[in-house]
């Protein structure tokens, strides 16, 4: 195994999957990268057996061949280089890089040790531009459950009907859902997963190098492949394939807690309520982190008390006429929704002081926020 590569790409290369690389060693081989050259590319993948990362790279591979390295140690390394080509060779189980005046020898751990990815994967497969599963993802991932004890709150539940793809997440006390017509589906017509949180975290990172996506899923995992467009400065060519474990158990039924019937509905600036409500929370203390919406005659009154802290106030002016109401909410649960969204305009819906309240958008997208009991 010979090739030389540029330093960027190599660095690209690994930089894509370092995140997965396992902390707790469940198998030495877990903090290693599997290198394989052949063609004119090399792959760079890393497991951590729940979640695993592949990717290519433009390289000058003068003979082919496998190894795996420490991960983060080798892209310490690479980084450190003094000149812009590196040199990489494999001698048995020890790789010699080199670049400029600098010459390493690092141990490896043999290929056939590492564990295997899945090529593909081709059930329940649907294509989606970047761009919107990337705005699916950031609408709803916010509201997963950082819970353990509850694990299936622990991720993005994904749900394919009638050609729709509706993305969920909720913590039990909020709830975020989106919704969007795929063009193409083939496979099941009903079906869902849940994706767990670390998984997302990772999507969300490696979307945006390319147009066009796809993802597949059967009862055990779940393939995302990422299009990247080729480019001199990172060096990526082809897809970034993502393969994870889906979170085994029934997604609870969400829908029941969206209300069916809400009175009230204002149109509100997303950004200029957002920076309200920020400012109003300021004063919020960890024991009383609340903040009150009163709706009066064309006016929501924004307002938030602490014995430490004091008190804020701001107004903005709205369309309504109805009762007066005065519901309070964790102010992070407003704030989330209005900072994921992109939309100027977001809609608010109410009832009354003990019921939920619900942001809505003109495509689609709905959170649900749980109100609090104030004394």
């Amino acid at each position: 195994m010979k090739f030389s590569i540029d330093k960027t790409a190599f660095v690209s290369g690994l930089q894509q999957g370092i995140n997965v690389v396992s902390a707790k060693l469940v198998m030495p081989i877990l903090s290693n990268v599997l290198i394989e050259a052949t063609g004119n590319e090399v792959a760079f993948t890393t497991t951590n057996l729940d979640l695993g990362i592949r990717c290519k790279v433009k390289a000058n591979v003068e003979s082919e061949g496998t190894i795996t390295l420490p991960a983060k140690k080798i892209a310490t390394i690479i980084r450190s280089l003094p000149s812009e080509t590196v040199h990489f060779e494999l001698n048995n189980s020890r790789v010699r890089i080199s670049s400029g005046s600098s010459h390493f020898e690092v141990m490896g751990l043999p290929a056939e040790d590492f564990p295997a990815l899945p090529d593909s994967l081709e059930e329940n497969k649907q294509s989606v531009p970047q761009g919107e599963f990337l705005r699916l993802l950031k609408n709803v991932s916010y509201a997963q459950s950082r819970d353990e004890n509850r694990y299936i709150l622990n991720g993005v539940y994904f749900s394919l009907e009638n050609g729709a793809l509706m993305v969920v997440a909720t913590d039990g006390r909020r709830l975020s859902m989106m919704t969007k017509m795929l063009n193409e589906g083939e496979g099941a017509s009903s079906a869902g997963i849940i994706v767990p949180s670390k998984t997302i975290a990772e999507i969300e990172r490696l979307l945006g190098q390319g147009e066009n996506m796809w993802f597949a899923f059967n009862e055990r995992q779940v393939v995302f492949s990422i299009a990247v467009q080729g480019n001199e400065k990172s060096g990526l060519v082809g897809d970034i394939s993502i393969v994870s474990k889906i979170i085994d158990g029934n997604y609870p039924n969400f829908k029941q807690v969206i209300p069916q019937v809400t009175e009230n509905r204002v149109k509100l600036d997303r950004q200029l309520t957002l920076d309200c409500i920020q400012r109003v929370a300021l004063v919020a203390s960890e024991n009383k982190n609340s903040i009150k919406m009163r709706f009066t005659d064309n006016s929501l009154e924004l307002s938030a008390a602490s014995a430490e802290y004091g008190e804020a106030h701001e107004k903005i002016a709205i369309q309504y006429d109805g009762n007066s109401v005065e519901i309070a909410f964790n102010p992070a649960f407003l704030c989330d929704p209005l900072r994921a969204l992109v939309q100027d305009e977001v809609f608010f819906e109410f009832k009354d002081e003990m019921s939920p309240g619900v942001f809505r958008t003109l495509d689609s997208f709905l959170c649900v926020v749980m109100p609090l009991r104030v004394g």
